[in-house]
């Protein structure tokens, strides 16, 4: 972090970029609808693909966001509320999800992620939050000082990455039986040309 000055956020967005309160509820709030929608019926072959070696399955995704609920983001929101930056958020483990919900099939895995993120949500209205709180600093293990701000964006723009990723895997499970229909589809191609 050489060049940083110490105690400023990085990359702290100017008031043309920021995200309202309201914003980052109604966001986080449709997360839980959109991945029953997509997910619920889907065969066990769709659920478990993925882009090959180290990168994860639609359900190992779901997995991944329940364990988010339970580990970091709202507790992060708390830190930040309680201690500010003075002590530094605990690392995340991206892949406990993974042991902690081997096994669930995945109707049970997204009404977990739906109970989860309800109670997220309940917590972060009982924190009586203001926009003024978007500016309250904590403190990142990596990246140091950031704002509440800063990290409910993350969490908003955690949710659209990951069903963006979902949607790319899905699209190229169903899209190897496509044909030469392939072409019109940007998503199975490779910079090197057909997937």
């Amino acid at each position: 972090m050489s060049g940083d000055t110490p105690g400023v956020p990085q990359g702290t967005a100017d008031a043309s970029d920021a995200i309202s309160l309201a914003t980052v509820q109604r966001a986080l709030q449709q997360t839980p609808a959109v991945l029953a929608a997509w997910l619920h019926t889907l065969p066990d072959p769709w659920l478990d693909a993925n882009e090959g070696a180290g990168t994860w399955s639609p359900r190992q995704v779901v997995m991944h966001l329940n364990w988010g609920e339970v580990d970091d983001w709202l507790p992060r929101v708390r830190m930040i509320c309680e201690h500010g930056a003075t002590q530094a958020f605990h690392p995340f483990d991206r892949e406990e999800g993974f042991r902690r919900y081997a096994g669930w099939p995945i109707g049970q895995l997204l009404a977990e992620f739906t109970r989860l993120r309800s109670a997220s949500l309940a917590g972060l209205t009982q924190l009586s939050l203001t926009e003024a709180d978007l500016a309250r600093h904590g403190r990142h293990p990596e990246f140091g000082v950031v704002t509440l701000g800063q990290l409910l964006a993350t969490w908003v723009t955690h949710d659209l990455t990951h069903l963006t990723q979902i949607g790319r895997v899905l699209t190229r499970h169903s899209g190897r039986a496509t044909g030469p229909w392939r072409a019109y589809f940007s998503l199975l191609r490779t910079s090197a040309g057909q997937l």
